[in-house]
C-alpha cells in the first residue's frame, strides 16, 4: 500500500536514509529539514503521513504536531532521541499516532509507516463500520463515536485519535479484559514490529486526562498479566 510521505529530519543522513528504505516500500516520500517547511508541506497536500524528528530548527516537532493536530488528522509518526516517559506521553498528548525512540531499525520504522498507512487508507474497511450509533457511557466516562468527543466527570476531554479508538473499544464492552496484543490490533492492525509498549504508553497518557488520581485508576484498570479493562462500576478513590 503506497502513499505520499512526508519526512521532516534536519540530519541530512538520516533523512536520506529514511526516504531510500520508504521508497524501496513503493512510497512517494518528500523531505524537508525544519519545522515550519514540515507544517507547509503537511498543509499543502497531498500527504497521507507526516514522520517528524523532535528536534528541528526553526519549529521543533512537538510545537509542528501541536499546530497540525489543532488543523488535521493527518497521521504522524514521531522520531524522538527523548526516551524519557514523560517525553513520550507529551508527544502522544499532542496528538502523534506513534512514536520510535532514536537509534531505531529502518525495517521498524517502515513497518510502522505500513501499520499507519493501511489504518488511515480509505480502501480499507471502514473503521467505524460496527461502531454503535449512540454515546457509551460507562460510570463517569462517556465516549460518543459519531461526534468523537470524551467527557470524564462532566468535563470534556481531549483524546488523540488513537486513543479514541482505545477507548472505544474498551466502553463497548466495559468489564471485559483486552489483551495488549488485542488492543494493538484495533489500533494499528496486525504487524509484528509495532510493540505492545505502544499500548501502555497510551493507557498512562489517558489516565491522566481521566482519573482524578492517575497513579491510583478507578475507570482504566491493568489486569497484571493480561492487559487493561474499563470498570463497569469504578470504585470510589480510596
Amino acid at each position: 500500500m503506497c502513499a505520499h510521505v512526508v519526512v521532516a529530519e534536519d540530519d541530512p543522513k538520516q533523512a536520506d536514509l529514511i526516504r531510500l528504505y520508504l521508497e524501496r516500500e513503493g512510497h512517494h516520500v518528500v523531505v524537508v529539514h525544519d519545522g515550519r517547511a514540515a507544517l507547509e508541506e503537511a498543509r499543502r497536500g497531498p500527504a497521507q503521513l507526516l514522520v517528524l524528528d523532535v528536534m528541528m530548527p526553526v519549529l521543533d516537532g512537538l510545537d509542528v504536531c501541536r499546530v497540525l493536530r489543532a488543523e488535521s488528522a493527518l497521521p504522524v509518526l514521531m522520531l524522538t532521541a527523548r526516551s524519557a516517559e514523560e517525553d513520550l506521553l507529551l508527544g502522544l498528548d499532542l496528538g502523534a499516532d506513534d512514536y520510535l525512540t532514536k537509534p531505531y531499525s529502518p525495517r521498524e520504522l517502515v513497518a510502522r509507516v505500513r501499520a499507519l498507512v493501511r489504518r488511515g487508507s480509505p480502501t480499507a474497511p471502514p473503521r467505524d463500520a460496527a461502531a454503535p450509533a449512540t454515546a457509551l457511557s460507562v460510570g463517569p466516562l462517556t465516549v460518543d463515536p459519531l461526534r468523537h468527543e470524551v467527557t470524564a466527570h462532566g468535563r470534556p476531554v481531549s483524546c488523540t485519535p488513537a486513543e479514541f479508538r482505545l477507548l472505544e473499544v474498551l466502553a463497548a464492552q466495559p468489564g471485559r479484559v483486552f489483551t495488549r496484543a488485542q488492543l494493538l490490533e484495533h489500533l494499528h492492525g496486525i504487524d509484528r514490529y509495532i510493540t505492545t509498549r505502544t499500548v501502555d504508553t497510551h493507557v498512562m497518557n489517558l489516565r491522566r486526562k481521566i482519573e482524578p488520581h492517575p497513579r491510583r485508576p478507578v475507570s482504566l484498570l491493568t489486569v497484571y498479566g493480561i492487559g487493561y479493562k474499563l470498570a463497569e462500576e469504578p470504585r470510589l478513590a480510596s
